[in-house]
């Protein structure tokens, strides 16, 4: 597994390098996790949760990708959440497993396409403080506005949940941890 995060991080400067070094560390232990499985050990499920290893680095090339999409275009990137479907949902939940004919290595390269597609419009937005309106969701206060470096903190942060949900499934896979 090579990781090339680093790459991007070394054009950004400050505060953007700091972000995008942070993201690259929790991507990389998410990643990690990964390393050694075949893709039916990664589609497995190993706790109560309905969360396998191939459906969270899914999860988070996806949620990646909508907020990437959300600092260039603003709400119309995602969905609006207060108008989504039962089958919305349960074609939402496909991301959250691996489906037949999804493989390990598939997910891992469409994973780090998205990294470096982000990493790249990172280093190259003209202002972190440009912000937007949050799409309609539950979960957003009406009228909330997110910088660019406040989704990227977002997506700092939903790496490293999900880095740690990883950890918990893999050790319960095959005992592996992804530190200590």
């Amino acid at each position: 597994m090579q990781d090339t995060t680093h790459a991007t991080t070394a054009t950004a400067t400050d505060e953007r390098a700091d972000l995008l070094e942070a993201l690259a560390k929790h991507r990389h232990f998410l990643r990690f996790t990964t390393r050694d499985l075949t893709d039916e050990q990664a589609g497995q499920r190993t706790t109560a949760s309905e969360l396998c290893l191939g459906g969270l680095v899914k999860h988070v090339a996806s949620v990646e990708r909508h907020w990437a999409e959300f600092i260039q275009h603003g709400p119309s990137a995602m969905p609006d959440f207060t108008a989504m479907t039962e089958a919305d949902f349960a074609k939402r939940a496909d991301e959250f497993r691996m489906l037949p004919g999804e493989t390990l290595e598939g997910i891992l390269a469409d994973y780090a396409d998205v990294a470096r597609r982000t990493d790249e419009l990172v280093t190259a937005l003209p202002d972190l403080n440009a912000s937007h309106p949050l799409p309609k969701a539950p979960w957003n206060e009406p009228g909330a506005r997110w910088s660019a470096r406040r989704v990227l903190l977002h997506m700092i942060a939903e790496t490293a949940q999900h880095a740690g949900h990883a950890d918990i499934i893999r050790e319960s896979l095959d005992g592996a941890k992804s530190m200590g």
